[in-house]
């Protein structure tokens, strides 16, 4: 039985900032709230002078010699953290491609359906693989699978330019179209 990977947990890869009595550096330099670089310290004094602030000691610079670490609210700097990591993630969208299944001996009606599918997907700025798998008889006659398939690019009503164009891998023939961006 296959193992399905599909509910599995996605692993955070997050960087841990050590704080107060977590830094295990015995010295650290030091930088205040406000930014400027106070000095090198040994660690407790550098998290008792932290604490008299009322502000924790968070190590920013862990490979630094001496590590680097900064006097500041550690919650507020994980929260900070964590709305950039989410600005991120909204602004990396990832594309998908979708694919199109024709034949050579595909009817008119289907293929408009098909066209109008692929239309969506281009629309909503996806790449799209249109291929037809050729059967038996079928490979002789390559030509018609190519031009079948440039008659269904021709039939997109989206402006789109052909990313790889018609290649063969074993009884396959497949293209890939992506969108032209309207700028």
């Amino acid at each position: 039985m296959r193992k399905s990977y599909k509910f599995a947990r996605k692993i955070k890869e997050e960087k841990n900032f050590f704080h107060n009595y977590q830094i295990r550096a015995p010295q650290v330099a030091v930088i205040d709230e406000v930014g400027a670089h106070i000095g090198v310290f040994d660690t407790r004094k550098a998290v008792e002078m932290a604490l008299e602030k009322g502000f924790d000691l968070v190590e920013v610079a862990p490979n630094a010699n001496p590590p680097v670490a900064k006097i500041m609210n550690f919650g507020s700097f994980q929260y900070q953290k964590e709305k950039l990591l989410k600005k991120q993630r909204q602004q990396g969208k990832t594309l998908d491609v979708k694919s199109i299944r024709l034949s050579t001996k595909i009817g008119e009606h289907d293929e408009e359906v098909r066209a109008k599918q692929a239309d969506k997907f281009l629309e909503k700025g996806h790449k799209v693989k249109v291929e037809i798998i050729l059967r038996g008889r079928e490979m002789q006659h390559q030509y018609l699978a190519k031009q079948t398939m440039m008659d269904f690019h021709a039939k997109l009503i989206t402006p789109t330019q052909i990313e790889q164009n018609t290649t063969r891998q074993g009884n396959k023939i497949f293209m890939i179209l992506m969108p032209i961006k309207a700028t």
